[in-house]
């Protein structure tokens, strides 16, 4: 710049000398240009210069040029896109994450295309990722308490979801901190939240619940599914996805390589697919307890003689499942909990009965589902079990985290067993 220059310099009509990049248009309103990172030319306007100035009759108010200008020279510096993100709204955002996911397993995408078509895009969605603050992310999460009933399962789901998107946006630099960072901590303080601990059966309950269904005329039949249940400890979809070709009989082991899933999909409508394990941990073979092996050949007898002249079912070229209906279709995961319930409620109905015949307190079952056997059976298995890798392999934990969880649980209550029996024994005053 010639001396000159410096002394020449633009000046608004209050007599205000401009900077440099700054011009006052014919209408009044002031104009900024700069350079973004990728060298292009860029401008913002306002109808004020600094805060302290008026925005002209009937103009909307905003953020004046030199405050727009710092937050600009505060980007620049930092590398930050803040045009983008003034610009792009958090649905093209989502839609980027997505693009980038292409090992996610396809039951999971459509999970999280469902739930955040449901619930985000019609409202946060449409907000340029720059508007979005920790405090509506927040509003936005209590709201779904409140108004939607949302629990901590879903919660965790959106979060799951819009998270890794905003942190996206912060690594192409178009924010500078992720306005869901810290927020489901912040809820479930708020809300007294944990997530619901899942329960074990106790051990009466658990045999309680058996004998019911074997002594049962209603409900017999659901006798081998829920003998295999407690006896491998496999997850629901993985139970229902066995196939005959899984089991060897000859060497005592059943093979888990696959789930069956009955989820919502692209096209809007619910359908069973069959589907990987989430983690190479889901993939395991689980040695055969003898009760098993007679469940799986009561299924089999029970099966052939329900099947005559009948189809078997097919799940995207599967065949020769193990527990299908007298029609020879596969179950859903959603009967086997209804069942649970049912069965459950006419046990507690009965045992009330009896109990109140003679004279003594009713051993009741609480409300569980079908996960709650998984858990039962890892429960068993670490009340005799002192080698964790065993257990974590057996159930097919990907983090061991979750197996000492419940082993710590499972000895917590043995220990305090062993006192009670040895309460007495021990001459110590």
């Amino acid at each position: 710049m010639t001396e000159k220059q410096k002394y020449t310099r633009r000046k608004d009509d209050r007599g205000r000398i401009l900077k440099d990049g700054e011009t006052q248009l014919a209408d009044g309103r002031y104009k900024f240009q700069y350079t973004d990172p990728a060298g292009n030319r860029r401008a913002i306007y306002a109808w004020r210069l600094i805060i302290t100035d008026r925005t002209p009759p009937g103009k909307r108010d905003g953020k004046c040029l030199r405050d727009k200008e710092a937050e600009i020279e505060k980007d620049l510096f930092e590398g930050i896109d803040g045009k983008t993100a003034r610009e792009m709204t958090l649905n093209e955002m989502f839609e980027v994450y997505m693009a980038g996911k292409v090992n996610l397993k396809q039951s999971t995408r459509t999970n999280y295309l469902y739930m955040y078509e449901k619930y985000v895009s019609e409202g946060l969605g449409k907000r340029t990722l720059q508007s979005i603050k920790y405090s509506d992310i927040k509003r936005f999460y209590n709201a779904l308490i409140t108004d939607m009933g949302f629990k901590p399962n879903s919660m965790e789901i959106i979060n799951t979801i819009l998270h890794p998107v905003f942190t996206l946006a912060v690594r192409d630099g178009y924010i500078r901190a992720n306005p869901t960072e810290g927020v489901m901590a912040d809820i479930k303080k708020s809300h007294n939240w944990e997530k619901p601990k899942r329960h074990a059966l106790s051990i009466d309950e658990q045999a309680a619940f058996i004998d019911f269904i074997a002594d049962s005329y209603e409900f017999s039949h659901w006798l081998p599914l829920f003998a295999v249940l407690l006896g491998t400890g496999c997850r629901i979809g993985e139970l229902l996805g066995l196939r005959w070709e899984d089991v060897d009989f000859e060497a005592g082991t059943i093979s888990i390589n696959h789930n069956l899933i009955y989820r919502i999909q692209d096209t809007g409508k619910m359908a069973l697919h069959i589907t990987t394990p989430k983690t190479s941990a889901g993939c395991r073979t689980i040695p055969m307890l003898s009760d098993v092996r007679e469940a799986l050949y009561a299924q089999r007898r029970q099966q052939l003689k329900n099947r005559e002249g009948k189809q078997q079912a097919e799940v995207d070229g599967y065949t020769g499942f193990i527990f299908t209906n007298r029609y020879g279709d596969v179950f859903k995961p959603e009967l086997i909990n209804r069942t649970i319930c049912r069965i459950c409620k006419a046990y507690n109905k009965q045992e009330t009965e009896r109990a109140e015949a003679e004279n003594r307190e009713p051993l009741l079952i609480r409300h569980f589902s079908a996960h709650n056997l998984r858990h039962t059976f890892c429960t068993r298995f670490c009340e005799n079990e002192t080698n964790i890798k065993v257990i974590q392999e057996i159930m097919g934990h990907s983090d061991i985290s979750t197996t000492m969880n419940i082993y710590a649980e499972a000895t917590e209550d043995k220990k305090r067993e062993a006192f009670v029996n040895l309460e007495g024994k021990i001459k110590i005053c």
